[in-house]
């Protein structure tokens, strides 16, 4: 539902922010990148039924570079999973590497960020809740938050 007003997010404490994606490079090899594809629908779901893996929410974009934005409690929660044997994204990532590895036909690509009160900031106006704003909490962009300084700053003080 869209809310029709200036809002930002807050998120108590540490987090991480997660963006994985790939890009189909070779469009016509669907045997290649289609399993890539569905892997991460499977692992976000066992994410959102595990909450105690620290996984907080997750936004998705599809077209030739597919996007994941995570949002993830700590490093080291992010970390195990990743390395987890009992979890989907070990086996998704050694069949890619026995099925893609290096050549060519599909790109993947991470980057991950720590964050911590006074390094973020966030608005929303005319948005259902999204982002940072459905991993955290929502709350109107009044007073000092009406500029993103502001809203640095306030995250600044909260720490």
């Amino acid at each position: 539902m869209i809310q029709h007003k200036r809002l930002t997010a807050s998120l108590e404490g540490d987090f991480v922010v997660f963006l994985i994606g790939m890009r189909i490079n070779s469009p016509l090899k669907v045997h290649k990148w289609l399993p890539v594809a569905q892997a991460m629908p499977r692992m976000i779901k066992e994410l959102y039924r595990q909450p105690e893996l620290g996984f907080m929410h997750a936004e998705m974009w599809f077209s030739r570079t597919i996007i994941l934005v995570q949002y993830w409690r700590s490093m080291e929660q992010l970390l195990a999973y990743a390395k987890n044997k009992e979890a989907e994204h070990l086996p998704a990532w050694q069949a890619f590497n026995k099925s893609v590895g290096t050549d060519g036909s599909v790109g993947i690509w991470h980057e991950t960020y720590a964050a911590s009160p006074g390094t973020y900031e966030s608005v929303y106006v005319n948005m259902p809740p999204f982002g940072l704003g459905r991993a955290g909490k929502l709350q109107p962009a009044t007073g000092g938050e009406q500029s993103a300084s502001g809203r640095l700053q306030a995250g600044e003080n909260a720490r």
